[in-house]
């Protein structure tokens, strides 16, 4: 039996325009699936998403959903996602695309031990972390 860990993203509303750009950043297959898909009957959250699932090629999934009704969503600092590898071009493609309409922390740059790295807020108010490794020589 395999187990995985991945992140799950909760929004207010806006879980399908999220998860549809997060296809567009990193590739993959998308399912979603309504509240009123399993039963939900207030035409208000019909159409908002219950469960999503983004799973792409290399194996990575996000998951995410919009607010149950009558639930307050509450950001904080408290989670990142991390991006992080060797694969240059490919981090470096994802970190531009998720800093369109949000907010660079940290600028993606050479850092003390070596490595690239950046932090960002995509417009989502997701927050990221890319980290590309130098190559060992």
């Amino acid at each position: 039996m395999t187990a995985q860990l991945n992140p799950y993203l909760t929004f207010a509303g806006d879980a399908r325009e999220a998860m549809e750009f997060y296809r567009r950043v990193f590739g993959g297959d998308l399912t979603l699936t309504t509240f009123g898909e399993f039963g939900t009957q207030d035409p208000a959250y019909a159409d908002q998403i219950m469960h999503g699932l983004l799973r792409t090629a290399a194996g990575h999934v996000l998951m995410a959903s919009d607010l149950p009704p009558g639930e307050e969503l509450r950001r904080g600092n408290d989670h990142t996602v991390c991006l992080s590898g060797d694969d240059a071009d490919e981090l470096r493609s994802w970190w531009e695309q998720l800093c369109v309409g949000g907010t660079v922390g940290v600028p993606l740059e050479k850092q003390m031990w070596g490595d690239e790295y950046g932090q960002c807020e995509d417009r989502f108010g997701t927050p990221w972390m890319v980290n590309i490794t130098t190559p060992s020589t």
